[in-house]
């Protein structure tokens, strides 16, 4: 499985004005994609490498979940 990124603090996504609702594992990845967005004036084209590097952070957490869902489960029975 792949690398996170470092954590952000709780007052460095406060700073970043990232909503509740996407402070995870990922959200430093998500400050960048920000940056380049409001930067390029989120034109949709502009962007991908941070997208795609967000993106995947978001689908290697998604299985990481999951893998623990499926051991507590296997605990439990």
């Amino acid at each position: 499985m792949s690398n996170f990124p470092p954590q952000l603090s709780h007052e460095e996504m406060k700073k970043n004005k990232i909503p509740l609702e996407y402070r995870d594992r990922c959200a430093g990845l998500l400050v960048p994609l920000k940056k380049c967005r409001q930067e390029n004036l989120y034109m949709p084209w502009t962007c991908s490498e941070e997208r795609h590097s967000y993106e995947k952070c978001q689908y290697e957490d998604f299985k990481r979940r999951v893998k623990e869902m499926e051991a507590l489960k296997a605990a439990q029975e």
